[in-house]
């Protein structure tokens, strides 16, 4: 996550040394400083969150069709078929 040099405020935590080695583990493991790594980790996390609290509000007719799109069933569709049969890259 790319951020301009100018930072100016200050954020204190508390760990335990367990987690402290941890994370300077994996911050030299990425060539960056302990509060880099932290602040990139943290701020990436918000974001997911941020992103997974998303409400989209539209009106009937829109969410009548949404709807309707969500219960027709799909085409058949070969590579979508082959593409679920397969392992997730985290299960191989």
């Amino acid at each position: 996550m790319a951020q301009a040099k100018l930072k100016s405020s200050s954020i204190n935590i508390r760990a335990l040394a367990s987690q402290r080695t941890l994370i300077d583990k994996a911050a030299t493991l990425l060539h960056k400083s302990r509060s880099d790594f932290m602040l990139d980790s943290a701020c990436q996390e918000a974001i997911n969150v941020l992103l997974d609290q998303r409400l989209f509000f539209v009106d009937e007719e829109t969410y009548k069709a949404f709807l309707s799109l969500l219960e027709t069933p799909v085409d058949e569709n070969q590579g979508l078929k082959s593409l679920l049969k397969r392992k997730s890259p985290w299960e191989k």
